[in-house]
């Protein structure tokens, strides 16, 4: 199955680490000729890390999928019933994200477009990036992954030893989850050793 022609979602939250191993997957989406929706939230646009300044990777993300950011929950709004997508991504999903998510709370772009996209009964595709998801987060984890219409990228602890309540997705099996949740079914295994990746 080809992804050619999907409209998809891409929502980044401030997992900022993580960018890099994500734009990565958001070129080939394009390139596959997907067209990739950018979505953004506050803290990705506002934000100075020492991985980059917000607005250069709000720049590096239009740039990439020819199309401006979707930054207001009002710009966001519309991808329910009047411009719907096929899938929405959110990658990386930070644990504050992903807390509200699972809590039906709804304060930016990117969780407008999630609840919007599911809304419609479509999938939503999510690689978390969070350094609680085996601490008070694991709740709000496990709660998603007994929701209808939402779908894991593979994740596992990144870090055993030193931040052993941290997991993370492995961002390379993005395609294939979204291709599995096209088709209503979760990409197995979903809980792997992620820490081996950089082995």
């Amino acid at each position: 199955m080809s992804l050619k022609g999907k409209r998809i979602g891409f929502g980044l939250t401030g997992s900022h680490c993580t960018y890099d191993a994500v734009f990565p997957q958001i070129e080939n989406l394009v390139n596959e000729g997907v067209e990739v929706i950018p979505i953004v939230t506050q803290t990705v646009k506002h934000t100075e890390t020492r991985f980059g300044k917000g607005e250069d990777w709000v720049a590096r993300i239009e740039e990439l999928t020819g199309n401006r950011v979707v930054d207001t929950i009002v710009k966001a709004e519309p991808l329910g019933p009047k411009l719907p997508l096929d899938c929405m991504v959110i990658a990386p999903l930070t644990g504050s994200s992903m807390s509200k998510l699972a809590n039906a709370q709804n304060d930016s772009p990117v969780l407008m477009a999630a609840k919007a996209t599911m809304r419609n009964h479509r999938p939503v595709v999510l690689g978390i990036s969070t350094n609680d998801a085996l601490g008070l987060n694991g709740v709000n984890l496990m709660r998603l992954m007994g929701a209808k219409n939402i779908y894991f990228i593979p994740f596992g602890q990144d870090d055993p030893e030193k931040k052993p309540s941290s997991m993370v997705a492995r961002m390379e099996s993005l395609r294939d989850t979204i291709m599995y949740a096209l088709n209503r079914e979760q990409i197995q295994p979903v809980i792997i050793e992620r820490f081996r990746d950089a082995e």
